[in-house]
C-alpha cells in the first residue's frame, strides 16, 4: 500500500506519519509537497499535524487554497481514503471536506496533554480494527481544537453517524464532545488527536496504531 503524506510549509508531524507508514507497518509511503498537483499513485493520503503557512488567517486556512488540494479532493471525490490529523483536520474543513469548523480552545490556552477517547464508529475503514465503544488514549496539542457546528449541523452529523471519535472528558469545548468525524461517503477522516504519537509502546502506547492498520485492512 502506498501513503503520501502532504508537506505544507509549517507542517512538523509529517515526519511522524511517514516512520509510521515506512518503518512500523512496512509500507510504501512518500512525502508529497505542497505545490504538487499529483498523489503520485498514493492510496492513502494524510494531511499531518503542525502549523501550515503559520496558521495565518485561521488554521488551515491558507493550506486549502495549495495547488495539492485539489487533487486530494479529486481524489476523495474518486473514494480515495484522505486522512487528516489535527492540522490536517482544520485544513478539511477549510477544504469543506468535512463539516464544521475548529476555533479556539474553550480556555483559549494551547493543549498539550493525553486524552482518553471513546469510539463511536468501527465500521469505516480508519477503525476496522477498534471494538465499538473502546476506550482509547492519544495525545493532543492544539490551541485550535474546539470543534464547532451549530444546532442543524450537530443534529445532522447525529443523523447520518459521521462522529467517529469522542473526548471522554472534553478538553478544548468541543460541541457534542466531538474529538474527530467522517464525511458522508465513510472515505475522509479527521481527527485532532495524534494517532501517529501512540503507535509504539516506547512512545506511551500503542493506541494509535490500529488506526493504520484499519487503513491497511480495508484497502
Amino acid at each position: 500500500m502506498k501513503f503520501g503524506i502532504v508537506q505544507f510549509p509549517g507542517s512538523n508531524c509529517d515526519a511522524d506519519c511517514l516512520h509510521v507508514a515506512k518503518t512500523i507497518l512496512g509500507q510504501e509511503a512518500f512525502t508529497i509537497w505542497h505545490a504538487s498537483r499529483d498523489l503520485n499513485g498514493a492510496d492513502c493520503v494524510i494531511l499531518p499535524g503542525g502549523f501550515s503557512y503559520g496558521d495565518y488567517l485561521r488554521t488551515g486556512a491558507m493550506a486549502a487554497q495549495s495547488p495539492v488540494m485539489k487533487a486530494v479532493a479529486a481524489f476523495a471525490d474518486r473514494g480515495g481514503l484522505v486522512l487528516g490529523i489535527c492540522n490536517g483536520f482544520q485544513i478539511l474543513c477549510e477544504t469543506r471536506l468535512l463539516p464544521g469548523v475548529l476555533v479556539r480552545n474553550k480556555g483559549l490556552k494551547f493543549i498539550c496533554e493525553m486524552e482518553e477517547l471513546i469510539l463511536e464508529r468501527v465500521d469505516t475503514p480508519f477503525t476496522s480494527l477498534y471494538k465499538e465503544g473502546e476506550r482509547v488514549k492519544m495525545p493532543i496539542a492544539h490551541m485550535e481544537g474546539h470543534y464547532y457546528v451549530d444546532d442543524a449541523g450537530l443534529a445532522s452529523l447525529k443523523k447520518k453517524n459521521q462522529i467517529v471519535f469522542r473526548y471522554a472528558k472534553n478538553p478544548n469545548g468541543s460541541v457534542g464532545d466531538i474529538a474527530g468525524v467522517i464525511n458522508e461517503q465513510g472515505n475522509v477522516l479527521g481527527l485532532m488527536p495524534h494517532p501517529e504519537r501512540v503507535c509504539e509502546e516506547v512512545l506511551g502506547g500503542e493506541d494509535g496504531l490500529k488506526l493504520f492498520e484499519s487503513i491497511m485492512v480495508s484497502f
